[in-house]
């Protein structure tokens, strides 16, 4: 994990975004497969007001090295 951000929107403070960026997609999806993630995932299930999406973006700056 290169970074992890937790954001609430301006205007609608129940409203978040979890942002995590990655190397690699498959950075990525060994993350998913981890024991912390796993328990997680579980743990906010009920708290979400619908179910989680994943949305992919390709970061473009700042320039990670592999």
């Amino acid at each position: 994990n290169v970074r992890f951000d937790i954001l609430q929107s301006a205007d609608d403070p129940a409203n978040f975004v979890f942002y995590e960026a990655y190397k690699t997609q498959q950075d990525a999806a060994a993350h998913k497969e981890t024991a912390h993630y796993l328990a997680w995932r579980d743990t906010v299930a009920d708290w979400m007001v619908e179910p989680r999406k994943g949305v992919a973006y390709q970061g473009l700056y700042p320039i990670v090295n592999n």
